[in-house]
């Protein structure tokens, strides 16, 4: 993510984006709607979320947000 001061990415890091990474970086497909998110991550570091697969399974997702080029 392009980066402002503070450690703050430029806009926001959205679930759509995430489920994108994950199919790009490990071929996983995952829902968007499926990430739970409380609001769009806005600054860089690492961030554990919360995937529902099934209504009784829920997976822990780890993003790490850093700034590039």
């Amino acid at each position: 993510m392009k980066g402002g001061e503070g450690g703050r990415v430029f806009g926001s890091v959205s679930s759509k984006e995430i489920a994108e990474e994950a199919k790009k970086q490990f071929g996983v497909e995952i829902d968007k709607k499926k990430i739970v998110m409380e609001e769009p991550i806005k600054s860089f570091g690492a961030y554990e979320l919360n995937v529902k697969l099934h209504p009784e399974v829920t997976a822990k997702l780890r993003v790490k947000v850093e700034e590039n080029g």
